[in-house]
C-alpha cells in the first residue's frame, strides 16, 4: 500500500526585496504563513483570469440578447 503524504509541488519565484518584506508583515499579522498568503493570492489570480475570459466569450451574446446592464439579466422575461 502506497500513502502519499503531499500532494505539493516546490516552486521558486524571484520578489523584490520590498515585496518579500511585505509578505512577512502580512504573514505575521494573518497568522498565516507566506506560503498560504501566496498560494491562495495565485487561485484568486487564478479565479479572476478564468472570470475574464468567460465574460469576453458570454458579453457578445448577452448584449445580442439586449443584455446590457445588471437589470436587464434580472428582469422579468415574461
Amino acid at each position: 500500500m502506497c500513502v502519499a503524504l503531499s500532494c505539493m509541488s516546490t516552486l521558486t519565484i524571484r520578489v523584490p526585496e520590498s515585496l518579500k518584506r511585505e509578505l512577512a508583515r502580512l504573514s505575521k499579522k494573518s497568522g498565516q504563513s507566506a506560503g498560504e498568503i501566496v498560494r491562495e493570492s495565485l487561485r484568486r489570480c487564478m479565479a479572476l483570469e478564468g472570470f475574464s475570459r468567460l465574460r469576453e466569450r458570454t458579453v457578445p451574446r448577452a448584449e445580442a440578447h439586449g443584455c446590457l446592464t445588471d437589470e436587464d439579466v434580472f428582469r422579468d422575461p415574461t
